[in-house]
């Protein structure tokens, strides 16, 4: 019997070049990073998940009332950067709503 491995992506495979400040389009809308977290409890909490290594919180630039949310989804081919990421200040701490 033949045992195959595979290797999982990483956490940054899997984020792409969504950091804060940057902005990217897919066919669900056009969307500006606000926050990437990465701590795996606060992206399972924000996801709600049982578990999650990574989550982006995102806001919809086309729509006007755009509201921040967090997604998980892994960075695609169908995923295309608009604007890089911001180099400046890491990315503020996000306190859960009550």
């Amino acid at each position: 019997m033949m045992l195959t491995t595979i290797a999982l992506p990483s956490s940054d495979q899997e984020i792409g070049p969504r950091r804060r400040g940057a902005i990217y389009q897919n066919a669900d809308g056009r969307f500006e990073v606000l926050v990437l977290v990465t701590d795996p409890a606060e992206a399972a909490a924000l996801l709600r998940r049982d578990s999650a290594r990574w989550a982006v919180i995102i806001r919809d630039t086309l729509r006007p009332d755009g509201q921040p949310f967090a997604v998980g989804s892994v960075w695609t081919d169908s995923d295309y950067l608009i604007r890089p990421a911001k180099e400046a200040a890491p990315s503020p701490a996000f306190a859960p709503a009550a």
